[in-house]
Parts: structure tokens; C-alpha cells; sequence
């Protein structure tokens, strides 16, 4: 596996969530599709979509329910495809949707990993890859980030660093479709800074590679920590996702 086949397999994979076809991630002008469930989408998913914006560095991919499609449409038109995830322009997409009890809700990186640079980082402590078994103990909160105790049955794989017997860093990765498993990671907060969560990620990764998987990270383009975590581990932003939710969503998750 190479970064071009990498590369490949996450377009389809984009494809397959968005209802669309590949090449149009690299077409010069926006996408627009019908959003439609499809049992080889990412599993965490919820299809169809209201709205969902997808850029892969040039174009907008938007996949929604056909109600919305001239809203959209308009939109993504109106403004250059990366202004179209920020603010202030990103204002007039919430506003479009205000009116329908909808929001946008998610906004995230996603990176996928540059084999030029992918390689075994040094750790100081003891590293040691864990299988879903070694997992029923650890879903409490500070590892949160590396598992997923509601889709307990996608954590498939782990890398853990061990101070003697006491585990002080996690990097689990999901099965979340057929291609492409996605990790996530949590270092305890007195051993952070030391470089065990590169260790771990990259380490992690290999092993994914090594399963003829494809893995990939996501973080929030604000976390500014984790993107660096991302580059230190030898991975590169591969694309940028945008999704709207129904507003009570949005304020069950702000517990308002």
C-alpha cells in the first residue's frame, strides 16, 4: 500500500458516506447529491444526511435530502470552497437552516498518513498492542478518546505505553467500515509531553497497515494539540467535513 492507494481507498470510502461518485472530489466545480443510506457507510453515520460538506482541497462534494438542495446549492456556490467552513461565511449556511429547527453541528479534519514519513516513533516506556479483549476494563473516561464505549464492538485494535504495570497512554483504533479503521488517542495528563502519544499513533498505524487497512485521524481543526500529535505521528490532512443536525441534537449535546 502506497499514499496513492491510501488515498484512493478514502475517496471511495467518501464516496460510498456521501452517495456520490469518486472523481467528484476532484472535479473543478461543486458537487451537489441526494443523501442515501448505504450499509457500507462509516458505521458511526447517521444516513441519510441533512446536509453534508466534503472538500478534499479543491472542490465542495454536498450531500443532502433534496428539500435543501437550492439552499445548499446556493451556498456553496456563493463563497470559495474553503471559506464555506468558516466563519463569517458560515454564518449564512446556519441561518439558511435556522428556519427548518436545523443547525450545523459537526465540523472536523481529517488526516490520513504520509508513508514517506510513517514510521516506528521511540517511546520510553514499554509499548504493547492490545485486542479487543484487553479493552473490557478500560472504557472509563480517560481513555475516551482511544475507545468508544457505545460502539464497543468496533475497537479492534490498541497500542498501549506501561509504566511498569500502569497504563498511561492508549491508542485504540475502530473499525468503522471495511477499508479504513480510525484511531484515537489519550495520554494521561502528568505523562503528556513526553512524545508517547505519537509513539503510540504511529505505532498503531503501522499495525493497521500491516492488516491491509487504511487508517486515518480526525480532529476538531481547533485542537491545536492533536493536529500536532497528527504531523509529529506522520500523517497529513487528507479532507474537511462539515455536517448539519436538527437543532435539539445540538442542544442535547450542550445540554441545554
Amino acid at each position: 500500500m502506497d499514499n496513492r492507494e491510501i488515498l484512493r481507498i478514502a475517496l471511495e470510502q467518501s464516496a460510498i458516506d456521501l452517495n456520490c461518485r469518486p472523481e467528484d472530489f476532484s472535479r473543478k466545480e461543486n458537487v451537489v447529491v441526494h443523501s442515501a443510506a448505504n450499509p457500507a457507510a462509516r458505521r458511526y453515520l447517521e444516513l441519510p444526511f441533512i446536509c453534508d460538506l466534503v472538500s478534499y482541497g479543491g472542490n465542495i462534494v454536498a450531500s443532502v435530502l433534496p428539500e435543501y438542495k437550492g439552499l445548499v446549492r446556493g451556498y456553496i456556490d456563493r463563497f470559495t470552497a474553503f471559506h464555506c467552513f468558516e466563519t463569517p461565511n458560515l454564518h449564512v449556511l446556519n441561518d439558511g437552516f435556522s428556519p427548518y429547527g436545523m443547525r450545523v453541528c459537526f465540523m472536523a479534519e481529517y488526516w490520513l498518513p504520509d508513508l514517506r514519513k510513517l514510521e516506528e516513533k521511540p517511546c520510553r516506556y514499554e509499548v504493547r498492542i492490545l485486542e479487543q479483549p484487553d479493552f473490557k476494563p478500560l472504557y472509563t473516561p480517560e481513555w475516551s478518546n482511544a475507545l468508544c464505549k457505545d460502539r464497543a464492538e468496533l475497537d479492534v485494535l490498541g497500542a498501549g505505553a506501561y509504566d511498569g504495570d500502569r497504563l498511561v497512554g492508549l491508542a485504540g483504533c475502530s473499525a468503522d467500515c471495511g477499508s479504513m479503521w480510525q484511531i484515537g488517542v489519550d495520554v494521561l495528563p502528568e505523562y503528556r509531553r513526553q512524545g508517547i502519544a505519537a509513539a503510540l499513533t504511529s505505532r498503531l498505524a503501522l499495525e493497521i497497515l500491516k492488516r491491509g487497512k487504511a487508517p486515518f485521524y480526525c480532529c476538531a481543526w481547533s485542537n491545536i494539540a492533536s493536529a500536532r500529535n497528527a504531523i509529529d505521528s506522520g500523517f497529513k490532512p487528507a479532507w474537511t467535513e462539515l455536517t448539519v443536525k436538527p437543532g435539539a441534537v445540538v442542544d442535547r449535546m450542550n445540554d441545554i
